[in-house]
């Protein structure tokens, strides 16, 4: 990590393929230690995983930022790191930093609980490798979400309640819409409907926000709306749809990463790992 933040110490916005190089240089690798792929991959080298891991924590940590696609740059809190004259960055350094820590012990599972280091079979870890790669996942896409036009975000709402089996979906947002973004049929004919609105916060949501769109759904003569955000809700906001008639649902930015990954919207199948184990029957004939 502290090599792929001293390869943009001057502050430009350097391209990924660029910083590869240098960092392929910088560690005197052969063309065949830079071009070995990662197990069972057929497209990813491991040096590029370990560099796309290196960069994601330290985006998590906030010592660099992505401009924009393909390309990273460092941040303040970057340059005032490398002004430290270390000799290493590593996670336990990184803990140092609130939004990295509140990353790295986000909620666990319960596959996660109560199992110490040396009780872990080899099977656990496997296990906990999958979880901490989706929680990566799920965070980052979020980052993309937030950065993303307004219109896209509506877009990818509508693609994943489709997936989700809700019915065919159509993107509405538009001036004068009402705060309605957009709308589910769940038959052919348009006989229920669903209305949906998508908000990309970064601060919670109040109830304001909520009642607004309850009200939007009173003036379609609807009783069912979803509300989605990047952000999360406030306690007034989920309180508040526990009261109305219309059927309400609340989405979070936590629960919509994790649909979106549960229905590969936006996500794309990665390396198939097989775990095998002796057939015992086998071996009674």
């Amino acid at each position: 990590m502290l090599p792929l933040l001293e390869c943009v110490k001057d502050g430009n916005e350097w391209p990924i393929n660029d910083i590869e190089e240098l960092l392929i240089n910088k560690f005197h690798l052969t063309e065949e230690e830079a071009n070995q792929l990662k197990p069972s991959s057929t497209s990813e080298t491991l040096f590029q995983n370990r560099l796309r891991w290196a960069r994601f924590y330290l985006k998590k940590a906030n010592l660099l930022t992505d401009p924009r696609r393909g390309f990273t740059q460092i941040t303040q809190d970057g340059i005032k790191v490398l002004q430290q004259k270390l000799t290493a960055i590593d996670i336990n350094y990184l803990r140092q930093f609130p939004s990295f820590v509140e990353f790295y012990t986000k909620k666990k599972t319960t596959e996660e609980k109560s199992i110490s280091q040396t009780e872990k079979s080899p099977e656990d870890m496997v296990i906990e490798g999958i979880i901490e790669i989706r929680r990566g996942a799920e965070t980052e896409i979020l980052d993309k979400i937030k950065i993303c036009p307004p219109a896209f975000f509506e877009k990818i709402v509508v693609r994943l309640l489709e997936k989700m089996g809700y019915g065919i979906g159509t993107q509405t947002g538009k001036s004068g819409d009402g705060g309605i973004d957009g709308m589910i049929k769940q038959d052919k004919l348009g006989l229920d409907e669903i209305y949906v609105q998508a908000k990309r916060w970064e601060n919670t949501v109040p109830g304001k926000e909520v009642r607004d769109f309850a009200g939007s759904l009173a003036g379609k003569k609807s009783k069912k709306g979803i509300f989605i955000t990047t952000s999360n809700f406030s306690r007034d906001a989920i309180e508040f749809v526990k009261t109305v008639d219309s059927k309400i649902i609340l989405i979070d930015g936590e629960k919509l990463a994790q649909f979106m990954f549960d229905y590969n919207v936006g996500f794309e199948p990665g390396d198939t790992y097989q775990l095998k184990k002796i057939d015992e029957d086998f071996f009674l004939e």
